[in-house]
């Protein structure tokens, strides 16, 4: 699907320029933007290789553990169906710990495992579990306290003050948490009792 938007876009550029007789600028533009396409990404490589180094050594000093636990009694009532010390729910912790610190590369593998580990609880293996669900509801609008990514693509466009994003962001991804916490337990309660749901038969 990406590779077709790309070449409607191209072909849509050279189709403009040629009914307007521009041809020769889309060329000069297809030229320089490559060039301008290879040093940003070679600025952003740096900035990443810096950060990524910077977020081994958090990971290594514990700052991920700290938050994970105080983030366990919250994570605690979002999957009722996860017993608390099952590996599933201390990988939910430190995913969700990671991506607040916008340690992207340490919260991958956590996210995986949480996925592993909920699909062995999941009874019913060809569908997503409400766990599973709610996980990656809420991985996916994460709460971002410190947004790396964004930063270093900010910064290698040349940005004077690449951080100021982190501010706006922070409210954003904090609405967009709230809003999927919102509707995960609304969802949940809409689901019948059973198996996998939180919700006890004999309790309705």
């Amino acid at each position: 699907m990406v590779n077709a938007i790309w070449v409607a876009l191209l072909l849509g550029g050279l189709a403009y320029g040629a009914a307007h007789g521009r041809l020769g600028d889309v060329t000069g533009a297809f030229m320089s933007q490559g060039g301008a396409a290879v040093q940003t990404s070679i600025q952003l490589a740096g900035i990443v290789a810096v950060w990524f180094g910077i977020s081994r050594i958090a990971e290594r000093a514990g700052l991920i553990d700290l938050l994970a636990r105080a983030m366990a009694p919250l994570f605690g009532r979002l999957f009722p169906d996860v017993p608390p010390q099952h590996p599933a729910m201390g990988a939910i912790v430190m995913n969700m710990a990671a991506n607040t610190l916008g340690l992207g590369n340490a919260a991958t593998p956590f996210g995986l495992k949480a996925m592993r580990e909920l699909q062995e609880l999941n009874p019913r293996r060809d569908t997503a579990s409400p766990a599973m669900v709610t996980f990656l509801a809420i991985n996916s609008a994460a709460i971002s306290l410190l947004p790396a990514t964004t930063i270093a693509v900010r910064a290698a466009a040349g940005s004077h003050h690449p951080a100021e994003i982190a501010g706006p962001a922070m409210i954003v991804t904090g609405a967009s948490m709230v809003a999927v916490l919102i509707a995960t337990q609304v969802w949940r309660r809409t689901l019948p009792p059973g198996p996998g749901t939180g919700r006890d038969r004999r309790r309705g």
